[in-house]
């Protein structure tokens, strides 16, 4: 939203945003001259109201909105008029990777000395969440929740993966595949995981993956978790990449870059150079300090799947224990997905489950942080900043790192309480 919101003031519009709590967010739209108000109290007086998929659909200022007659126009639909204007348009759907694939996008656009502008789910390391040189390209993330990508008419449409998700709004995984099918029949190119039993059924231009795929990543090689590899396309040798983001599954995200740049005729050569200068994304994997001298690392993961690969690369690079913590998001996702949570937290020793996240949601107790933890004998529940660093203290050694996880006020408060 905040990202939107900073497009609509670069093109001269009169902008004004409300939240529920101040950030950092806010804070920069309120330096960029778009006032922000605090809380639900006051009124909004600006004849077209967009509002975010994540509120309720009886929440108070909507609700005065519509009885007031003003426009109504979801975070969705917004994205469709802005990524109309642009005659191309890159639209990046996937459960996870979103965020780091757009940005990639984006890095390359840049070394390629291609006017752009790229609307981000998180905060690039150093485009932030927007970023404008103007020109005929849209790079955006693309969501799932709600249905939100079918919005998008787009140029080029990637799916990076389909794992189940959002069980709140597909009754299926078929359900959920046939939304990704939509989404990728309104695009005039499509890119796919090859990897992805699902996404590789979708009609589709090129592919990608390890094991499979037009682009593939050959003779991988690692140090502290920062991957180097040859891409091939047709199987053919093209460029050695050497990432400056942890983790192997940055190199998947690398290669739906790779594709979408060479749909757009980019040279293998300035690929690597706008893949190489990608420093990363606020919050996926971030070392944001320590706490009794120990590295603190942040990560958005909160779906299993993300939990189990940020872990795995964790225990990659810790010397000694990895200390997790993990905060639920949402009761659905967490009671639809509890097998798959508790297969996935016995790895990890002790690990400290945080109060729930409810996002939009009322609380549900078959998927809360509590029943997790009744579930997971090995772990134990924390529901205050200074809980958690106290059972923190407790048992941290040297040589430990501390990686919290989750999509919700987590990472707020793990910074809270560093040294």
């Amino acid at each position: 939203m905040s990202a939107l919101a900073q497009l609509l003031k670069s093109r001269g519009e009169d902008v004004l945003g409300s939240d529920m709590a101040e950030s950092h967010f806010t804070r920069k739209l309120v330096s960029l001259g778009i006032p922000v108000s605090i809380g639900d109290n006051e009124s909004i007086t600006a004849e077209n109201v967009v509002y975010t998929g994540a509120i309720e659909d009886n929440h108070k200022q909507l609700n005065a909105a519509k009885e007031a007659g003003k426009r109504l126009i979801s975070r969705a639909e917004l994205l469709g008029m802005v990524a109309e204007e642009y005659p191309h348009t890159i639209s990046v759907a996937g459960c996870h990777g979103k965020t780091s694939t757009t940005s990639m996008i984006s890095h390359i656009f840049e070394s390629g000395n291609r006017a752009f502008s790229c609307h981000i789910g998180g905060e690039d390391i150093r485009f932030g969440n927007y970023f404008s040189s103007g020109g005929d390209y849209f790079i955006t993330e693309a969501c799932e929740f709600r249905r939100s990508f079918l919005s998008l008419n787009s140029d080029i449409a990637i799916v990076l993966n389909t794992d189940r998700d959002h069980t709140d709004c597909y009754a299926s995984e078929n359900d959920l595949v046939d939304a990704y099918r939509t989404f990728a029949s309104k695009a005039k190119s499509v890119i796919v995981n090859a990897d992805d039993r699902n996404a590789r059924t979708i009609p589709h231009t090129l592919s990608f993956g390890f094991q499979s795929g037009t682009i593939q990543a050959e003779n991988l090689r690692s140090e502290k978790e920062k991957y180097a590899f040859t891409v091939t396309e047709h199987g053919i040798p093209l460029e050695r990449i050497y990432l400056n983001v942890v983790g192997k599954y940055q190199v998947a995200n690398a290669l739906a870059a790779f594709a979408a740049a060479r749909l757009y005729g980019f040279s293998p050569k300035e690929i690597k150079q706008g893949l190489e200068e990608f420093q990363g994304v606020k919050r996926r994997f971030e070392t944001v300090g320590s706490i009794c001298g120990v590295p603190v690392v942040c990560d958005y993961a909160h779906h299993p799947r993300e939990i189990a690969a940020s872990f795995a690369c964790a225990e990659r690079l810790c010397r000694g224990t990895v200390r997790l913590v993990f905060q639920p998001h949402t009761y659905t996702r967490t009671k639809d997905l509890m097998s798959e949570f508790i297969s996935v937290l016995k790895k990890a020793e002790n690990p400290l489950i945080y109060k729930t996240y409810a996002a939009r949601e009322k609380f549900v107790f078959e998927g809360s942080a509590v029943a997790l933890v009744s579930r997971v004998p090995e772990s134990s529940y924390v529901q205050s900043p200074q809980d958690l660093r106290t059972r923190l203290e407790k048992e941290l050694n040297a040589d430990d790192m501390i990686l919290v996880l989750g999509a919700g006020d987590i990472y707020q408060i793990a910074k809270s309480i560093l040294d």
